[in-house]
C-alpha cells in the first residue's frame, strides 16, 4: 500500500492510499483544484504529470499562479499551436517572440495569414485538444541533445554546442511530430488550456488565462506601446547581431562582449537624450515615470535629468515614496494587513497641492519620508523652480490618472520603464520579462537589504499581484516608453544570482522556482569581468557600482 500526500493550490493537503504504481495526472480525478491544474512536483522535485509513482512520497500539483505550472501551460499550447501551423500551411518558420496583451505574439513566415486560415489553426487545434492526443516525453541528455539536434544544425544544436552548463532537455513527440521542450509539457492534449487565435500587425496572437485569472481568457486590450517598444528592442538586437542565447553566448565565448556592452549602452543613452528633447519640445514641466518592480526607474530617471540639463533645462528629482502617509494612517487591504502598495498609501491631497504650487513659483516644503520612524519629516528640501524647471517623479503610480488627477494633463508628460526582452532561447521558446526583473530583484536585495533568494522569491507573488492591480492597468496612459533591458545583463547577472540560488535546499516552497530559474540560466555563458560596465549603466542599479543608485 502507497500513501501519498497530495496537496493543490488553496487547500489543505489529503493523503490518498493505492496498492499499485499509479500515474501523478491520475490523482487529479481525487483532488479538486479552484482552477485547471498543470504541473506537478514529486518530494520537491518538479516532473511530468505522467510520473509514475511508486512509493510514498509527497505530490504538489500547481495552476498557472506557479511560475512553472505557467510556464507548461504555455510551452503546451505553443507546441500544439507550431504543429497545427504545420499542418495547415506546411513546412513554415515560426517564431515565437513576446508577450503581448495577455497572450504571446508569434509570426508566421507565410504569405496570407489572414482570418480564415487562422480558424483552420484553430479548429485544428481544438479538435486535437478534443481527441485527447498523447504527448510522449523523453529526457535526453546534454550528449543525446547534440546528437539528435547536430543534423539539424538549427539555433537549438548552437545552444547546446555553445553553453555548458546546459545538461539536457525533453524531446517530445505528438503523432509524427517532435520537438525539443524546456520544460515538461502536459502528456494529453485535453490538458491544455483553452486559447484564442487573432490577427495582429504583421503577426499572431495566441492568448491563454492569465495568473491574475486562471480560468478564463481576459478581454482583448491592445498594447500598442508595448508592441512599438518590443519592435524596436527587435531592432536593436538585429544591430547588435544578438537575436537568440546562443548569439550572445558567441560574443562571451569570442570574447567580443566589450563592443556589445558599449554599443547596448549607446543605445539607452540615445533614446534617453531622444526622450529628453521629446520633453523639452512639449513644454510640460512634470515627468512622471513610473514601472514595475527591478525596471531600473530611479537610474533612469537620474540619467533623464542629465540629459535635460543638456537639452538647457533644469530638473528637480522627487519621488513619491516621500509622500507616503505616515504609517499609522495607512489602510488595511482584504488580507488584514497594511496596505503599502495601492494609491491609498501616497498623501495624494499633499502631493497635489504641493505640485501645483511649485509649478504656481511658490517656495514649498518637499517632504522626505523616514522609512524607520514611518512618518515624513520637513525642512530639509524647501525648493521653489522657474518656468525652466521640470519636475521629474518617479514611482510606482506615477501614471495612475487619481494620482494627478487636480494637476493640468498640460504639464503632464508620461513615462513607462520596464526590461522587454527579444532576446530568445531559440527560434520556439521565448524568455518572459519577469524572469530578467527577478534575477534583477534577488540580486538588489542580497546586496542593499541583504535578503536571501528564497526571501526574494516568496515575496515575488505578492509584487505581481500588486503590480497587477497598481501598474500595468495604466501603462496606456504614457506617452513613450522606455525598454529599460540591456541585452548582455542575463549573463552578467548569472554570476551574482547563481550562487544565492543554489542556496535554497529542497525542503523549503521556494525551491521549485529556484530550480527553474537555475535551468534558466544555464543557457547562458556568463560574463564573469563584468569592470567594463558604466558607473551609470541601469545594470549598475542591481549589481552595484552605480554613482546614482545606492
Amino acid at each position: 500500500m502507497y500513501n501519498v500526500r497530495v496537496s493543490v493550490p488553496d487547500k489543505d493537503s489529503v493523503v490518498l492510499s493505492f496498492d499499485k504504481p499509479i500515474k501523478a495526472y491520475e490523482l487529479l480525478d481525487m483532488v479538486n483544484g479552484e482552477y485547471p491544474l498543470f504541473s506537478c512536483c514529486i518530494n520537491g522535485y518538479m516532473e511530468n504529470m505522467g510520473f509514475v509513482i511508486d512509493s510514498d512520497c509527497r505530490v504538489d500539483f500547481f495552476d498557472i499562479r506557479q511560475s512553472y505550472a505557467n510556464m507548461v501551460m504555455q510551452e503546451s499550447l505553443t507546441y500544439l499551436y507550431i504543429n497545427c501551423i504545420k499542418e495547415v500551411l506546411g513546412d513554415v518558420k515560426v517564431r515565437i517572440e513576446n508577450s503581448l496583451s495577455k497572450g504571446i505574439y508569434t509570426v508566421i513566415k507565410a504569405n496570407n495569414i489572414n482570418n480564415e486560415v487562422l480558424d483552420k489553426i484553430s479548429d485544428l487545434m481544438k479538435d486535437k485538444i478534443k481527441k485527447n492526443i498523447a504527448l510522449e516525453e523523453k529526457y535526453m541528455s546534454r550528449k543525446e541533445c547534440l546528437t539528435y539536434l547536430r543534423k539539424k544544425n538549427n539555433d537549438e544544436y548552437n545552444l547546446f554546442k555553445s553553453s555548458a552548463d546546459l545538461s539536457g532537455a525533453y524531446l517530445v513527440r505528438m503523432d509524427d511530430y517532435e520537438a525539443i521542450a524546456y520544460y515538461h509539457l502536459v502528456p494529453f492534449t485535453k490538458m491544455m488550456s483553452d486559447f484564442e487565435l487573432r490577427k495582429y500587425r504583421n503577426g499572431v496572437l495566441l492568448r491563454f488565462p492569465h495568473p491574475s485569472n486562471p480560468s478564463v481568457i481576459s478581454d482583448y486590450s491592445e498594447q500598442k506601446l508595448l508592441y512599438e517598444a518590443f519592435s524596436e528592442e527587435a531592432n536593436w538586437e538585429g544591430l547588435l547581431g544578438v537575436n537568440y542565447a546562443y548569439d550572445l553566448n558567441k560574443c562571451v565565448l569570442n570574447n567580443n562582449y566589450k563592443e556589445l556592452i558599449q554599443i547596448s549602452e549607446a543605445l539607452h543613452e540615445k533614446k534617453i537624450a531622444s526622450i529628453a528633447e521629446m520633453i523639452k519640445a512639449s513644454g510640460k514641466r512634470i515627468v512622471l515615470i513610473a514601472g514595475p518592480s527591478s525596471s531600473g526607474k530611479t537610474s533612469f530617471a537620474k540619467r533623464l535629468c542629465i540629459q535635460l540639463k543638456v537639452s538647457g533645462l533644469k530638473t528637480l528629482y522627487l519621488g513619491t515614496d516621500d509622500y507616503f502617509v505616515d504609517r499609522d494612517q495607512l489602510v488595511y487591504d482584504e488580507n488584514g494587513e497594511r496596505d503599502f502598495e495601492s494609491l491609498n498609501a501616497v498623501d495624494v491631497e499633499l502631493f497635489t497641492r504641493q505640485m501645483n504650487d511649485l509649478l504656481d513659483g511658490k517656495v514649498v516644503d518637499i517632504p522626505e519620508f523616514n522609512f524607520l520612524t514611518g512618518v515624513k519629516e520637513y525642512g530639509h528640501r524647501v525648493q521653489s523652480i522657474n518656468n525652466k524647471t521640470v519636475i521629474v517623479i518617479e514611482g510606482i503610480h506615477g501614471l495612475n490618472p487619481k494620482l494627478t488627477l487636480g494637476i493640468d494633463d498640460s504639464e503632464k508628460f508620461k513615462i513607462y520603464i520596464s526590461p522587454l526582452t527579444q532576446l530568445n532561447i531559440d527560434v520556439h521558446h521565448r524568455i518572459p520579462t519577469t524572469d530578467a526583473r527577478m534575477l534583477r530583484r534577488i540580486v538588489r536585495d542580497y546586496r542593499t537589504r541583504n535578503r536571501t533568494a528564497q526571501q526574494t522569491i516568496n515575496d515575488w507573488p505578492s509584487v505581481r499581484r500588486g503590480e497587477e492591480k497598481n501598474i500595468f492597468p495604466y501603462n496606456s496612459e504614457a506617452d513613450v516608453f522606455f525598454n529599460s533591458q540591456c541585452v548582455y545583463e542575463l549573463a552578467v547577472l548569472k554570476k551574482y544570482v547563481e550562487p544565492l540560488l543554489k542556496k535554497i535546499d529542497d525542503s523549503s516552497d521556494e525551491f521549485v522556482e529556484a530550480q527553474r530559474l537555475l535551468e534558466f540560466l544555464s543557457y547562458f555563458v556568463s560574463i564573469e569581468d563584468d569592470s567594463m560596465i558604466a558607473n551609470n549603466s541601469l545594470v549598475r542599479e542591481f549589481i552595484g557600482g552605480s554613482i546614482l543608485v545606492k
